[in-house]
């Protein structure tokens, strides 16, 4: 069992990870340090979670009140038959970080765009949702609903087990949280993850074919697309500690959780500012890097951004740190940018359920993210409404 400060990696139905960009884990067949190495690694990986942490400290936050515990976790939401799937669900085979990045022609990107903006909308009204006394198991289900009234499939449903139809990643879960029976508390920080698949031609024809949906879905021939976006929201009356972590930029050493909140989201816009066709993708950490670092948040290394589209993770893999990866964007190239920042420990700890990541010292963590394309011009955020 290894421990948190060896080098490994850790998949995750938001791209599978890489936890160290300093000392990779070498594999067979890859030269040490070579990109194949990596990528290799990340396609074998969603059955390797449960050695990758040392889980003896993860369930026990019995020394702190506050500190998050898991809670009952309902049975899975269906999802009506007429609604396409994406091919992972139900499929033997685990998937992976798919080779080659995500670069579509103009029907794709107009696809894009309506995953895009129909996450988005999901997001917005996930967000009116937060309030003192909710549960994240209630939260998932009115996201599930939204999405499969509106012909979508929620990608994480179901995606190397995941089983719920979003991430609800509390106080001090970096990610990856799952919703189950625990109520929001006033003061609580949440960040909501949500994917949808959507399909615009298979759902013009199931709607009207709806009897004959699963032999249409063969006659259309086309995959769905994923659209991937979160955000961070504030619950009731959050103290100021919290809302320096996620809000504003105030200079009181007491505001962590409002500024986090809103350094984390600076660092998603600067770096969405400076994507354009043929600028290296390392560029991107490096600028979310610099601008934590002012303010003396960490930044996580294990979690990445991602190519996205047909696909749910494809290349590149895109590092929210300081890196010397290569690779450059393409026109009309899709792909995640999520930073996640931390008032104090950066290193994660998985709990048993093999998904939830908490902070190791139990410090708040915010998270911001956005699927965006390259264009001529620089970058369209394609999850905003």
């Amino acid at each position: 069992m290894a421990t948190s400060s060896s080098p490994r990696l850790l998949s995750s139905f938001l791209g599978d990870r890489l936890l160290s960009a300093s000392a990779r884990p070498l594999l067979r067949g890859a030269a040490p340090g070579s990109r194949r190495a990596a990528y290799q690694a990340t396609r074998t990986l969603c059955n390797l979670v449960d050695i990758l942490f040392n889980r003896g400290q993860s369930d026990k936050p019995e020394d702190n009140p506050r500190r998050l515990r898991p809670g009952k976790v309902s049975p899975l939401l269906s999802v009506p038959k007429h609604i396409q799937r994406p091919p992972y669900v139900n499929a033997r085979q685990r998937p992976g970080l798919h080779n080659g990045p995500e670069i579509h022609d103009e029907r794709g990107i107009e696809c894009m765009r309506a995953s895009g903006k129909l996450a988005a909308q999901v997001l917005k009204f996930a967000g009116t949702l937060v309030e003192p006394g909710i549960t994240t198991d209630e939260i998932d289900k009115a996201v599930h609903q939204m999405i499969v009234d509106n012909g979508a499939y929620p990608s994480p449903l179901g995606y190397c087990g995941f089983p719920k139809s979003v991430c609800t990643s509390v106080n001090e879960c970096i990610c990856h949280g799952i919703p189950d029976s625990r109520p929001l508390e006033d003061g609580d920080i949440i960040n909501i993850d949500v994917t949808v698949y959507l399909n615009r031609v298979f759902l013009c024809i199931s709607s009207l074919y709806l009897h004959k949906c699963q032999s249409m879905t063969m006659v259309a021939g086309q995959l769905g697309y994923h659209g991937d976006t979160s955000a961070t929201f504030l619950c009731g009356n959050v103290d100021d500690k919290a809302k320096k972590l996620v809000q504003s930029l105030l200079h009181a050493q007491s505001l962590d959780f409002f500024f986090v909140k809103q350094v984390t989201r600076e660092c998603l816009d600067k770096a969405i500012s400076i994507c354009a066709p043929g600028v290296e993708i390392k560029r991107i950490g490096r600028t979310i890097q610099d601008h934590a670092d002012k303010f003396k948040f960490g930044v996580v290394r294990q979690f990445v951004g991602h190519g996205v589209g047909q696909v749910f993770h494809a290349e590149p893999v895109v590092l929210h740190f300081r890196n010397n990866e290569w690779g450059r964007m393409t026109l009309n190239q899709t792909f995640t940018i999520e930073p996640m920042l931390t008032v104090g420990s950066v290193n994660p700890v998985i709990w048993s359920d093999d998904w939830t990541a908490v902070t190791e010292d139990g410090s708040l963590s915010a998270q911001f993210e956005h699927t965006i394309l390259i264009t001529e011009d620089g970058a369209e955020i394609l999850t905003q409404c």
